[in-house]
């Protein structure tokens, strides 16, 4: 008997934690990202959500350190 294993959902909004988790920070520095406008986020209602494309143009945006 095989056991399925369900494929991870491709979300396109994030939860601030989750958001943390995809860009392995922590979550109060998704928090100050998003306070300080660098991440952008929606609110739903009481709760924020970032969208996957917005995770993808912060990280595209983000400029590599000289040697």
């Amino acid at each position: 008997m095989s056991t399925a294993i369900a494929a991870p959902v491709d979300r396109l909004l994030y939860k601030p934690e989750e958001a943390a988790e995809a860009l392995a920070i922590g979550r109060s520095t998704v928090y100050e990202l998003m306070a300080e406008g660098a991440l952008k986020y929606i609110k739903l209602g009481r709760t924020r959500r970032i969208r996957r494309a917005d995770l993808e143009a912060y990280v595209a945006n983000l400029s590599p350190l000289p040697n």
